[in-house]
């Protein structure tokens, strides 16, 4: 299987959005990090940045909405360009409309878990989606350490994923490094966002690379992988 690495703008230089979408050029997607000050005790960015950004570079974007009523919000990002939306289960009001929606407009629907909301009450859900986001660190900030009590919710969440023959991605996002992101492949994950991880770097591409490669050694003798 293959690891999709997505660097986290919420890391790179805001007054230089499209040239640190160049500087990671070579990643799956670019992670987009959209905090309202409400659901998080943080501000971001929103639809107007999205929609530049998606004119500004041919990495596709996957929006991370950190917001209030996503139910409201969430299809706007796709309209702006995003080829990915990921909204708050904590948020929304009606989630599997939510991903419906978002799908039927063209986009890939994921669904993501704070790290205290446990995985098993939204398994019958999981069929409307294509991806899952497990937050491995408190959503609102980047640069926290990882949280290594996620791991355990990874793999259930991997089994759960399995059990329905489904092919759908699992995300995880927080604190993902090279220290780091082995675990989360053994784990199940499939998909690393890295922030600082990457634009801490003197050359964010070749780590990258390096981050990938990583994944993919681990994921190719882990367990959950096999007959995959």
């Amino acid at each position: 299987m293959a690891a999709q690495i997505n660097p986290s703008i919420l890391s790179a230089d805001f007054a230089r959005l499209a040239d640190e979408a160049e500087a990671v050029k070579g990643a799956d997607w670019l992670h987009v990090d959209v905090m309202d000050n409400h659901f998080v005790p943080n501000l971001t960015l929103g639809v107007p940045i999205v929609e530049s950004l998606s004119r500004a570079t041919d990495t596709p974007l996957d929006c991370h909405l950190m917001i209030e009523d996503p139910d409201r919000w969430a299809p706007q990002y796709v309209e702006a360009g995003a080829g990915s939306v990921t909204f708050h289960v904590e948020a929304a009001a009606a989630p599997v409309r939510l991903a419906r929606e978002i799908r039927a407009k063209g986009a890939r629907a994921s669904m993501a878990l704070k790290p205290a909301t446990p995985i098993e009450p939204y398994e019958d859900l999981l069929p409307e989606l294509d991806m899952l986001l497990i937050m491995t660190v408190e959503p609102g900030f980047g640069g926290q350490a990882f949280l290594d009590i996620m791991l355990p919710k990874i793999r259930r969440t991997r089994e759960l994923i399995s059990r329905h023959g489904l092919q759908m991605w699992l995300q995880v996002d927080g604190g993902v490094s090279a220290e780091t992101i082995e675990r989360c492949a053994e784990a199940g994950a499939d998909v690393f966002v890295a922030g600082s991880a990457v634009y801490g770097t003197e050359d964010p591409a070749a780590t990258v690379r390096a981050l990938r490669a990583q994944a993919e050694r681990v994921t190719a003798g882990a367990a959950w992988a096999c007959g995959h």
